[in-house]
């Protein structure tokens, strides 16, 4: 079964390590292209991660890549850094947020 940006959201939460953002109180906007075009944001804070389906009227930064793009980075396919160097993946607003991201989600 292939992984879907649905199923990569969903999962979110659970992947979601607190111990790793101590403090933060942030929402993550993602915006994908591609086959599974959409709005997602993830909303961190006391701790805890909530993932919705839409558009949050004030992310802390914003996440766009195309939907095949995204599932092969967060699975490791794809280098995160080089996928945003080669313009696959645009980040706009705190890039702070950007790095921690990676940190703050055990992934598979």
């Amino acid at each position: 079964m292939s992984l879907t940006v649905e199923t990569l959201m969903s999962k979110m939460p659970g992947a979601f390590l607190p111990e790793k953002a101590p403090g933060l109180d942030a929402v993550i906007q993602f915006k994908f292209s591609g086959a599974e075009a959409g709005d997602w944001y993830a909303a961190i804070k006391d701790g805890k991660c909530e993932v919705a389906k839409g558009t949050h009227p004030s992310p802390k930064m914003t996440l766009s890549a195309d939907s095949a793009d995204y599932v092969k980075i967060f699975t490791g396919e794809i280098d995160g850094m080089q996928a945003f160097m080669q313009g696959k993946l645009k980040l706009a607003g705190d890039l702070n947020l950007a790095m921690k991201l990676v940190q703050m989600f055990k992934i598979k």
